[in-house]
């Protein structure tokens, strides 16, 4: 496959959160990156900063195809174009030209909306799915890293979580993340020459060092840190914790946190082994740091980082909820040489510089 300046990879929701850092490594090492989001749950801002970060000489080998029903941006795309949900936009994206790998992070993924609004989610997540694996197949590219979820884990039985647990989702979110790993092994038995692995991310966190991008919701944030970080800049008047009576040891959930640059050196390393490995199949691989934090240690964690005093207010469980949840990580550190090395200090810390230098997100203040 030649050196990865020759290697074309096509990401889906790129202007996203995990998009855009992983968007700035796959440049930094060499990678032609093309990008298609439809903006749902992200702004263009995102992209343009991440064009800045990577030299300024490379900012043409990031191709960056948007929906503009509501922009009108200066590139002049049709409407509508970067909906995965509409196949003509992915035909058209690769009719024009060849990419050598997908890296598909495009996808909804609030627990607590997917409760209420299922068939937006299955919408979303499954057709949009479907609709780009037929036209990977179509234009022989058959080689994809899938962000696939911890959720598909539910509440494990034991923990750390393992890739050959058996899975079970709790929530429709979980379930489409659980059911597009089902679709990507069917796939691959029915067609071999498919190279699919599926990374099971735990809890994304932290930004970019440079504070230039990091994770900005729509709407009230469903995560922990940008909810923390909303506090900690005065949008929001307290945090909620949900679940106070938990048995753990101070009575909050426990999960696995990982630093975003970490979970973006994860996808380089995928795809290093999609290209390198032919006999990879369709593989799993949890992403995580291999160590639980409970929600009442990242609030103090983040107070330190920030010097901020996060006021939170005590609420019963959320439906759907596990107690605790963290990865075995030998799986990923044995075949993709991968390894978390950023801990809770760092992810605070550079969640912090984010936050404090763009205290609305990638927007003016309102």
């Amino acid at each position: 496959m030649g050196s990865s300046v020759e290697q074309n990879i096509l990401v889906t929701g790129g202007a996203g959160f995990i998009g855009t850092h992983t968007v700035v490594q796959l440049l930094n090492e060499g990678f032609r990156v093309s990008i298609i989001d439809n903006l749902d749950n992200s702004v263009v801002e995102a992209v343009d900063r991440v064009r800045e970060l990577v030299d300024p000489d490379l900012s043409n080998k990031l191709e960056f195809n948007v929906a503009c029903s509501v922009l009108r941006l200066s590139w002049n795309l049709q409407n509508r174009e970067g909906d995965l949900r509409n196949k003509g936009d992915i035909e058209k994206l690769f009719s024009r030209q060849k990419f050598d790998a997908v890296i598909h992070f495009a996808g909804l993924k609030a627990v607590g909306e997917s409760v209420a609004n299922p068939r937006r989610y299955f919408d979303n997540n499954l057709i949009g799915t479907i609709n780009l694996y037929e036209t990977m197949a179509k234009y022989n590219c058959k080689m994809m890293v899938f962000s696939s979820s911890a959720t598909v884990y539910g509440q494990p039985e034991k923990i750390p979580c393992m890739e050959d647990f058996d899975l079970k989702a709790m929530n429709p979110y979980g379930r489409t993340k659980l059911f597009l790993e089902e679709i990507a092994r069917d796939i691959q038995k029915a067609e071999p020459e498919w190279r699919i692995i599926l990374l099971r991310y735990f809890n994304p966190v932290g930004a970019h060092e440079s504070g230039r991008i990091g994770e900005d919701p729509k709407g009230i944030p469903n995560n922990l840190m940008p909810y923390i970080q909303q506090v900690a800049v005065g949008r929001l008047p307290e945090l909620n914790v949900y679940g106070h009576d938990y048995p753990t040891g101070d009575g909050s959930a426990v999960r696995d946190y990982i630093h975003v640059m970490d979970l973006a050196d994860g996808h380089i390393a995928a795809v290093r082994k999609l290209f390198a490995d032919p006999k990879i199949g369709c593989t799993a691989y949890n992403l995580g740091t291999g160590r639980g934090t409970s929600v009442l240690e990242m609030v103090s964690a983040f107070e330190k980082a920030s010097g901020k005093k996060i006021p939170i207010k005590l609420c019963p469980r959320r439906p759907g909820d596990a107690t605790a949840v963290y990865a075995s990580t030998e799986k990923a550190e044995k075949e993709l040489g991968w390894k978390a090395k950023y801990g809770v200090e760092e992810m605070c810390r550079d969640q912090w510089k984010w936050a404090s230098n763009n205290p609305w997100g990638y927007q003016k203040k309102p």
